[in-house]
């Protein structure tokens, strides 16, 4: 008679087998995403001649660090750096407080019109970047902050997408701990610090990465309200006029790029747990 597989032996095979399948996929997935940042790691340590080349080399036999040099010093990286830190640094708090205090407010307390004021919040998230930009540009002009930090950052300074996330994960909280918490002398200020905020860290954690990325990374606002003043501009148009004056020299624009990208990494890798635990907030009880 035919041998027939132990059951639990099947059932172990079959799970090796969907593990590797997944990790294949996943290594698969990998390769894929890093691949273009791998190219502009290399090509920026190549000569000129090299990345013209068909196909071009896919690792650098004679690395030119000097491309990272000249970008630093020829493209004014570290001021435009130093702009974009504090940019980003203004945008991330504000929303940090503005997403927590109104998603408190939305989660907690009770006050007229509070379903149709949120819906409002939420019907932001439906409004183009692009159709505000015109009024936006002659609020901060006619407030005379032109070419200066007030100007790129207040109208970032609050998010739709912030509240609706917080909202979200202060629903969470079982309404006996905030009775509880009532209980025992705490007002609305002392329960927000001391139990939902740690509560929803990793959720925070996220929205603070969110807000950096996307504050990090704008360009056009920034292009708009900094005119030809260098000094608060910040660097995505300082790689963009890096590009522009190195045309010949396109190693070391990758150069600038990949110096651009750093900050971003190191925010991954030190915040990777919380996105994690975010992402996954809620799938088990």
């Amino acid at each position: 008679m035919p041998r027939r597989d132990h059951p639990v032996g099947a059932a172990r095979k079959n799970k090796h087998l969907r593990l590797v399948l997944r990790y294949t996929l996943l290594s698969m997935a990998a390769i894929v995403i890093l691949f273009p940042i791998y190219t502009a790691v290399v090509n920026s340590l190549l000569l000129p001649s090299q990345i013209a080349h068909q196909p071009p080399p896919l690792f650098p036999a004679h690395p030119q660090w000097s491309s990272y040099a000249k970008a630093w010093n020829q493209g004014h990286l570290g001021i435009y750096l130093r702009n974009s830190a504090i940019q980003t640094g203004i945008i991330v708090a504000g929303q940090l407080v503005t997403s927590i205090l109104a998603a408190y407010a939305f989660a907690f307390l009770d006050f007229p019109f509070k379903r149709t004021l949120f819906i409002v919040f939420l019907a932001t998230l439906m409004v183009p970047f692009e159709v505000t930009v015109a009024t936006n540009l002659s609020t901060v002009s006619s407030l005379g902050w032109f070419n200066t930090f007030p100007g790129l950052t207040v109208p970032f300074l609050a998010t739709g997408f912030g509240v609706f996330l917080l909202r979200q994960a202060f629903l969470q909280i079982p309404r006996d701990l905030k009775e509880a918490a009532q209980l025992d002398g705490y007002g609305h200020l002392r329960f927000l610090w001391s139990v939902a905020i740690p509560l929803a860290r990793p959720v925070i954690a996220a929205l603070g990465v969110f807000s950096f990325l996307g504050a990090w990374n704008q360009y056009l606002w920034p292009l708009l309200v900094t005119g030809n003043d260098t000094s608060v501009r910040t660097v995505q148009i300082g790689l963009k006029e890096l590009l522009n004056t190195q045309l010949d020299q396109l190693n070391v624009s990758l150069a600038g790029t990949v110096i651009a990208v750093i900050p971003l990494l190191i925010l991954m890798v030190v915040f990777q747990k919380q996105l994690v635990r975010s992402l996954t907030a809620g799938a088990v009880k």
